[in-house]
């Protein structure tokens, strides 16, 4: 429990945001045996009804650019597959492993090529597909104008999101981890040293490092503490299709054009960017529903000719957290103010790199530098030089 100084409390580390990197954060402290210390989570959407975390696609894959983000990206697998071991027998997150498509026009072939063989240094087990074997496989695509298809085999696929933090979230509680519903309106920043937040119901919380989970609120959060930190949200619509027609085997495909589909039990469901969209949402959870009408099922058609007769049957709107820099994570410690911790701006690809996260900030807490995986091209040193290290694989 925290130590009551007066009306305060106090806590070795203070986590903003409670979603599934702020679980995973508590979750790896306190797992840790050198830590002896006590943790708070606090969290302004306790239904986590909004949460990026809940609205998402709830995918995993190893088609990166970046060496980095698959080696994160792998420590999710491993994560994934070992969870009845972490939580117990009775867990089930619904894994699969349907794998990602990731598909090429002759102008993109360069890139994709680049980027497999990366993924092959990193053991990842991705195929490159010509345009026979792509038809040979998936018999319902349209092939033309693409020049290959990146295919994993294996160890990528989709998963409940909402089970994965529930099982967190509820083992960092059983390990001592205070969860606490209130948002951070204030922080205190005295020099090179955080020493505490206020909550819009008044509680003020003393801390000795503060980690800043807070999702696509994260650029607020840091300019909390006059911190910049260039992390919006981007509104992202997902629509829950059904198709008549039996599509076998399908992966989660991502076309160039920029839609993505996946199935979704006896449905699928599918998504892209809004072309123009440059501003941040707010609580904006509207359905974009001409995105939809005009833009991505025509796209998705040409491509699966079969989803021209698709039955729309439900949406959704969320929103990712996106690094306006370079699309990706800024992760570890301030270099100024050395108890302020950054686990921000993953740019869709949050989800599935949070288990890497969450360790690699518990170390930095312990140990005093990420120690399982080098992560340090993701610093944030190179968003006050703004240095763009560019993540190409956005989806």
């Amino acid at each position: 429990m925290s130590a009551a100084i007066g009306t305060e409390e106090r806590y070795d580390v203070v986590i903003v945001g409670g979603a599934i990197m702020g679980a995973m954060a508590a979750y790896f402290l306190t797992s840790d045996p050198a830590f002896t210390g006590t943790v708070a989570v606090i969290e302004r959407d306790a239904s986590f009804a909004r949460s990026a975390t809940t609205l998402s696609a709830a995918s995993l894959r190893q088609q990166f650019s970046i060496p980095e983000n698959i080696r994160m990206s792998l420590f999710g697998l491993e994560f994934l597959r070992s969870a009845r071991e972490r939580f117990g027998a009775e867990t089930d997150l619904s894994w699969h492993e349907g794998g990602y498509l990731i598909l090429a026009s002759d102008a993109g072939l360069p890139i994709l090529q680049a980027n497999h063989r990366v993924q092959q240094a990193e053991g990842a087990d991705i195929d490159l597909l010509d345009p026979a074997a792509l038809a040979a496989t998936f018999p319902y695509l349209n092939t033309e104008g693409l020049a290959a298809g990146a295919y994993g085999r294996s160890g990528e696929g989709w998963f409940d999101a909402h089970a994965l933090l529930d099982c967190v979230r509820k083992a960092a509680k059983r390990q001592g981890a205070q969860m606490i519903a209130g948002e951070v309106v204030a922080i205190e920043r005295a020099g090179d040293h955080i020493a505490g937040v206020s909550l819009a119901d008044g509680r003020r919380i003393a801390c000795g490092s503060l980690v800043n989970a807070a999702g696509p609120r994260a650029g607020r959060v840091a300019g909390l503490a006059d911190i910049p930190l260039p992390v919006e949200g981007r509104k992202r619509c997902i629509y829950v299709l059904h198709c008549r027609t039996e599509l076998p085997r399908l992966p989660l495909l991502v076309d160039p054009t920029g839609f993505w589909i996946r199935p979704e039990g006896a449905y699928q469901i599918c998504g892209a960017a809004d072309p123009v969209e440059d501003r941040d949402p707010g609580e904006d959870f509207e359905v974009d529903w001409p995105l939809f009408e005009e833009t991505t099922w025509p796209n998705l058609a040409y491509r699966i000719p079969a989803m021209e007769e698709v039955k729309l049957v439900r949406a959704w709107a969320g929103h990712y957290e996106m690094n306006l820099l370079d699309h990706n994570a800024v992760i570890g410690p301030h270099p100024e103010i050395g108890n302020f911790y950054f686990m921000n701006g993953f740019s869709g690809h949050g989800l599935q790199q949070a288990p890497a996260a969450g360790r690699a900030i518990a170390e930095w807490i312990v140990h005093g530098r990420s120690v399982s995986l080098d992560l340090g091209v993701f610093g944030y040193e190179r968003i006050l030089a703004n240095r763009p290290h560019a993540e190409l694989n956005i989806i």
